[in-house]
């Protein structure tokens, strides 16, 4: 690996052990084992280097999910087990990788007043979305279409962001995958 690809490493080893806002550059050159100085080279600054790092650590978490609900569908679940097991898969992820997902909030806090984060924030958020519905109908991502996008991936954001809060600071007392399907279960029955 290069400087740049040691620094993204670096940078997302510090965001699952630090959080956002406790990573400094010389945590992240420390932990890529480079100086600090390489960050201004090949990222500009902190933040966009940890941005980047983030978006990493979502790609693979975005993986380990679908990987979560693969092995559910080959144990022969049906498509509400399969979704109460993301839901699991995800609560034990923001319980095991707690600064990882304090650093979402925090990036989204520094999003607010760095117009530059906003606009990766936005990019990413649309990326996240057609992601989410991607892998929710099981249609290739290209496919996804704005009507898609912003009604299955804009509520499964919504879930997940709400969800997250929920798993990140009152813990044991969260709902299970199993509370989330039955929830939204009642949630449909009354929109009929």
């Amino acid at each position: 690996m290069g400087n740049r690809e040691d620094l993204l490493a670096g940078a997302v080893t510090c965001l699952k052990e630090r959080g956002w806002a406790r990573t400094t550059v010389r945590d992240i050159a420390a932990a890529a084992g480079v100086s600090h100085a390489a960050i201004g080279y090949h990222f500009g600054s902190r933040e966009e280097l940890l941005f980047q790092a983030y978006v990493q650590a979502m790609d693979e978490w975005g993986g380990e999910m679908t990987k979560a609900v693969e092995a559910a569908a080959a144990r022969g679940a049906d498509r509400k087990e399969q979704y109460a097991a993301l839901w699991d898969e995800l609560a034990a992820s923001v319980r095991t990788n707690h600064q990882l997902w304090l650093a979402s909030v925090e990036a989204s806090v520094v999003a607010e007043h760095n117009p530059q984060m906003r606009e990766l924030m936005t990019s990413a958020m649309r990326e996240g979305r057609r992601g989410l519905a991607a892998g929710l109908t099981e249609i290739p991502e290209d496919d996804v279409d704005d009507k898609l996008e912003f009604s299955v991936g804009a509520v499964q954001m919504a879930l997940v962001s709400g969800l997250m809060f929920q798993w990140l600071f009152a813990g044991e007392k969260s709902p299970s995958g199993a509370d989330v399907v039955a929830g939204l279960t009642a949630l449909a029955d009354q929109l009929r």
